[in-house]
C-alpha cells in the first residue's frame, strides 16, 4: 500500500454481507447498485472469480445505489436489505442481478417471495425505515472511502481501480495469494 492508495472506511465488520471465510487471504468489498448495468456486467465475474478462487475469498457487499440515474434502485437496496433483516442476504442479492431488467415494486416483492422471505416482515420493514438507514450508512461510508461510481471494489481494504474483466481481476487476485 502507498499513500495514494485509496482506503475503505470502515474496515469489514460483522454487519456487512459477507460471503466467505473470515480467515480468506483475500477480502473483495463491492459497491453496487442493482440497477447500474456496469453492475450487472460485473455480477457474473464475481460470482466465477467466487468460483475459481474459493475459501481464499470472501466477498462483501454493500449499497452504492445511484438513484439520481437508476430510479429503481434504492427501492431493490431497500427490498434486499428487509429482506436480510428476516432471511438469508445472498439469494435475494442474486435475484435482484439476475432480474436487473424488471426492478417494478412488485416484482421486488416477488422475487423476496421467490427466495423464501415473509413478504409481510420485509413490508413492515420497509415501512419502519431500518433498510433506508442502512443504505444511507452504506453510501456515507461510500463517499468516505472515494466511492465515484458503481461498481468500485476494494481488495484488502485498498480500491481496486484496474480493470474487473475475469482475466484482469483474477490474475491480480492470484498475485496476492
Amino acid at each position: 500500500m502507498n499513500e495514494n492508495d485509496i482506503t475503505l472506511v470502515p474496515p469489514v465488520g460483522p454487519d456487512d454481507h459477507i460471503d466467505g471465510p473470515a480467515d480468506a487471504p483475500i477480502t473483495l468489498v463491492e459497491y453496487g447498485d442493482y440497477q447500474c448495468p456496469y453492475c450487472g456486467q460485473a455480477y457474473p465475474i464475481v460470482k466465477a472469480l467466487q468460483k475459481e478462487l474459493g475459501a481464499s475469498m470472501r466477498l462483501v457487499f454493500r449499497n452504492m445505489p445511484l438513484a439520481n440515474v437508476h430510479p429503481h434502485a434504492e427501492n431493490a437496496a431497500e427490498v434486499a436489505e428487509a429482506v436480510a433483516l428476516h432471511a438469508p442476504f445472498w439469494p435475494i442479492h442474486d435475484a435482484l442481478y439476475e432480474n436487473q431488467r424488471d426492478l417494478s415494486d412488485a416484482s421486488l416483492l416477488r422475487y423476496a417471495a421467490g427466495v423464501g422471505a415473509d413478504i409481510d416482515a420485509v413490508k413492515e420493514a420497509l415501512n419502519g425505515g431500518g433498510p433506508r438507514t442502512r443504505i444511507e450508512s452504506d453510501l456515507e461510508n461510500g463517499i468516505r472511502s472515494g466511492v465515484n461510481g458503481t461498481p468500485t471494489f476494494f481488495v484488502n481494504g485498498v480500491r481496486y481501480d484496474d480493470s474487473w474483466d475475469y482475466e484482469t481481476f483474477l490474475d491480480y487476485l492470484q498475485g496476492l495469494l
